[in-house]
């Protein structure tokens, strides 16, 4: 069996980020890139390298007096025309595109490049690249390690790379999802009158939702503003049949001074009356902004923090008593679209950023 082509992290950190958008990785299909990232590691005599399914763990054993976490996702959601990569523009104006660009190969390339060449950084660091975080949480591969390996999640300190343009976005919205079913009776379309159409029923859960107003919630001086929204619905059972049932999924992005329960109860008080079936849930994190350490990134970073709105899993290492932000090259809007890009600038701000505060002098 040929093995696996290691990355060279000789590349500037954009070609290598370029290289690491070129092998495809949707959710479930990360084994190719997982061994790839692996074989660039295994080589490192500063690094303990570990695999666990498609997650591999490069983490330094040099007895300082704090660790501090480095981790990223290393799948996508689905490509759509948008790999292989390009870049358009040179010098300030360089801008990569393709899909994993913002969310978040880019992150991961950076952390790839300073996990091998950085042998001998001021704080011991763990370097994370794992599976499934765009998919439902049961698969999550961080998820896993923390029950697998729970050993490798220890620490000071950890920072997600998620796209953040490039500054430090504290804790992360937590979200819900939910079944919402309507039910009815079948008939004989040419015979409606005989039936009750389950689809037509939710027509009051579209008006609840139409005309929701989410609210923008303060939690430790970050606002994190919240939203309710239909992502799917289905019902029908064929085109000459009154449908007994009507499902639609709704997602909830909740504020983190709320818990996944709160929001439960909340969602259920919104749909008063209607069935309804949860889903998925994680909850969200707060800020996690207060620590000393968390702060001394803060300063390093040089800008004012902000709110992350979508989940991330700063929540995990949250739940684990780990404070933790998220910092990353990319515009967080521009995730899992079509025309997902990132700017040079911003992968090569971040990596000075974490090569300058994983080097500084800490005596």
């Amino acid at each position: 069996m040929a093995q696996p082509t290691a990355f060279d992290t000789a590349l500037s950190v954009a070609d290598l980020a370029r290289a690491l958008i070129d092998m495809p990785s949707v959710s479930g299909g990360e084994k190719a890139l997982a061994d790839a990232i692996e074989a660039t590691l295994l080589p490192c005599a500063h690094l303990e390298v570990i695999r666990d399914a498609d997650a591999v763990v490069a983490r330094t054993t040099q007895g300082r007096a704090r660790r501090v976490i480095i981790a990223g996702h290393i799948d996508t959601v689905p490509i759509n025309a948008n790999v292989p990569s390009r870049c358009e523009g040179t010098g300030d104006e360089a801008v990569i595109w393709g899909r994993g660009a913002v969310d978040m190969k880019a992150g991961c390339a950076l952390a790839l490049k300073l996990a091998v060449g950085l042998t001998e950084p001021s704080v011991d660091v763990t370097w994370i690249f794992y599976d499934h975080e765009e998919v439902e949480a049961r698969l999550n591969g961080l998820g896993r390690l923390a029950t697998n390996l729970p050993h490798l999640l220890e620490g000071d300190f950890a920072i997600l790379g998620e796209p953040s343009n490039a500054v430090v976005e504290g804790g992360c919205n937590g979200t819900l999802r939910v079944d919402v079913r309507t039910r009815g009776r079948r008939a004989h379309s040419a015979r409606a009158w005989t039936g009750d159409n389950a689809i037509h029923r939710l027509a009051p859960l579209l008006s609840i939702l139409e005309n929701f107003s989410a609210q923008t919630v303060e939690v430790d001086g970050l606002a994190y503003r919240e939203g309710l929204s239909a992502v799917g619905v289905r019902g029908g059972v064929a085109a000459n049949v009154i449908p007994d049932e009507a499902v639609i999924t709704v997602n909830y992005r909740f504020a983190p001074n709320k818990t996944e329960a709160e929001a439960v109860t909340y969602v259920r008080q919104i749909f008063d009356g209607f069935e309804i079936e949860v889903v998925d849930s994680s909850a969200g994190a707060r800020p996690g902004l207060t620590s000393g350490i968390a702060a001394e990134f803060l300063a390093a970073v040089g800008a004012e923090a902000r709110p992350k709105y979508g989940w991330t899993d700063v929540a995990r290492f949250s739940a684990l008593g780990i404070p933790a932000v998220n910092f990353g090259p990319g515009d967080p809007e521009l995730a899992h679209t079509d025309d997902e890009r990132v700017p040079v600038t911003q992968i090569e701000s971040c990596e000075r950023v974490l090569r300058t505060w994983l080097t500084a002098d800490r005596a």
